[in-house]
C-alpha cells in the first residue's frame, strides 16, 4: 500500500516535471513578445512659444497620439483659482491622458461630449485617421483645416480608443509653472515619460502676445491675477512669472536634476529649431525614440519654409519661420525691448539671449537681419 503511494507520488512528480520544462519556456515567450510600453512625451513651454508648431512635429509623426493642451479644460472650468492652485489638478489630467483614460474629461465636460468638445482636438493627427476617423490614413500629413471639416461627428469615446493604438503618447502644456509639480509623474512605474522644455527669447513672446492679447486675457488672469494684468505693466508682470518659470524649470532639470530625471529632459530653444529644423526635429526624435520617415523630413523643411507670417493664435501653417522668429527685432520699440529684458534678465542670461544695449544696436540688428534674408 504504502509502496503504491510512492510509486504514485513519483509518477506525479515525472509528470509535473515535463509540464514544467516544456511549457514554461513558451511561458517566457509570451511574456517576451507583449506589447512594450507606451512613451510618454510632455512638451513643457508657455504661450507663444512655437510650442504649437513643436507639437505638430509629434502630433504627424504615425506613431504618436497626441494631445494639445488638454488641461485647457481645467482652467476653464476653474478660471477663479491660480495657476499653483490649479497644478494638481493639471497634473492628474495628463496623467490620465498619457494612460489613455479619457474619463478624466468628465469633471471638465458635458456629459453629451462629442470628440469634436476637446480643446484643439483638430490639430491631432491621431483624432483625424483611423480609428478616431475613417477619412484619412494614419500615415498621412493631416491639416487642421482638413481634419475639422471631415472628422468632428464622431463620438468621444473614440479618443481613448485611438489613444490606446499607439506607441507614444504625446501632450504640448503651458500651464506647468514648475518641474517639481510633475516629480510624481516622473516616479509613477506605470509612465516612461520624457520631457521636452521648449523656450524663446522672451523679446519675441512679449511681441506675440500683444498681436493676440485678446486670447490670452483669460490665461493671463490666472498666472498673475487680474489686479496684475491692468495697466501699462501688466503684460511684463506676466512675462515676468513665465521667465521666472522658465529659470526655475530649467534649474531642475539639468543643474539640480534627482536620478531619475537623467536621460528624460530636453531643452530645446525655438531659435534653434528655425535655423536648423531637420537637426532640431531629429534631435527631438531621437530622445522620443521616434524614426524620423523621409514624409516628415519633406513636411518640416515645407512648413518652415513658406511665405506665412504665423500672426494667428494656434496657426500652424507653412511660414517663413527664421524670419517670423525675429521678427521683434524690427516691430518691437526700444522701451519695451529695455523693460522685458529688465524683467526677463535671469532667464535671457541662463537660456544664451543677447541683451540689446540700445535703439542704435536694435537698428543694426535689424539691418543685418534685412541684409540676410535679402
Amino acid at each position: 500500500m504504502v509502496k503504491s503511494r510512492r510509486v504514485q507520488v513519483l509518477l506525479i512528480l515525472v509528470v509535473l516535471s515535463f509540464l514544467l520544462i516544456h511549457f514554461l519556456p513558451c511561458s517566457n515567450n509570451a511574456h517576451m513578445e507583449e506589447k512594450p510600453s507606451p512613451v510618454h512625451i510632455l512638451i513643457l513651454s508657455s504661450w507663444r512659444s512655437g510650442s504649437s508648431f513643436t507639437g505638430q512635429i509629434f502630433s504627424q509623426h504615425p506613431s504618436v497620439f497626441y494631445l494639445m493642451e488638454p488641461a485647457w479644460h481645467v482652467w476653464v472650468t476653474m478660471y477663479q483659482n491660480s495657476a499653483k492652485v490649479l497644478h494638481m489638478a493639471v497634473r492628474d489630467l495628463v496623467r490620465s491622458v498619457f494612460l489613455c483614460d479619457m474619463s478624466v474629461f468628465d469633471a471638465y465636460m458635458s456629459s453629451q461630449k462629442k470628440k469634436s468638445d476637446l480643446f484643439q482636438w483638430e490639430t491631432s493627427r491621431a483624432l483625424c485617421s483611423p480609428p478616431a476617423c475613417d477619412s484619412f490614413s494614419r500615415s498621412d500629413i493631416i491639416t487642421a483645416g482638413n481634419c475639422k471639416t471631415i472628422c468632428g461627428k464622431y463620438p468621444f469615446s473614440k479618443v481613448e480608443e485611438a489613444c490606446k493604438t499607439y506607441s507614444h503618447v504625446a501632450i504640448k502644456e503651458v500651464r506647468f509653472f514648475d518641474l517639481k509639480v510633475l516629480y510624481p509623474l516622473l516616479t509613477d512605474p506605470s509612465l516612461n515619460l520624457k520631457i521636452i522644455h521648449l523656450v524663446r527669447d522672451p523679446r519675441a513672446v512679449f511681441r506675440s502676445r500683444e498681436n493676440t492679447m485678446a486670447d490670452l486675457k483669460r490665461d493671463s488672469n490666472i498666472v498673475v491675477g487680474s489686479r496684475k494684468t491692468k495697466g501699462e505693466m501688466g503684460p511684463y508682470n506676466t512675462m515676468q512669472v513665465i521667465c521666472k518659470s522658465h529659470v526655475e524649470i530649467y534649474k531642475a532639470g539639468s543643474q539640480a536634476a534627482p536620478s531619475f530625471l537623467k536621460d528624460r529632459y530636453l531643452l530645446v530653444r525655438y531659435e534653434d529649431i528655425v535655423r536648423d529644423p531637420l537637426a532640431r526635429a531629429a534631435e527631438m526624435y531621437r530622445f522620443a525614440e521616434l524614426h524620423f520617415t523621409p514624409e516628415l523630413q519633406k513636411w518640416v523643411h515645407n512648413i518652415t519654409h513658406g511665405k506665412g507670417d504665423g500672426a494667428q493664435a494656434f496657426d500652424i501653417g507653412s511660414r517663413d519661420a527664421l524670419r517670423v522668429s525675429q521678427a521683434w527685432r524690427n516691430t518691437l520699440p526700444f522701451q519695451k525691448i529695455e523693460k522685458v529684458q529688465n524683467v526677463c534678465k535671469d532667464a535671457m542670461d541662463l537660456l544664451g539671449y543677447r541683451l540689446v544695449q540700445s535703439e542704435e544696436e536694435q537698428k543694426n540688428m535689424s539691418l543685418d537681419l534685412l541684409s540676410a534674408q535679402n
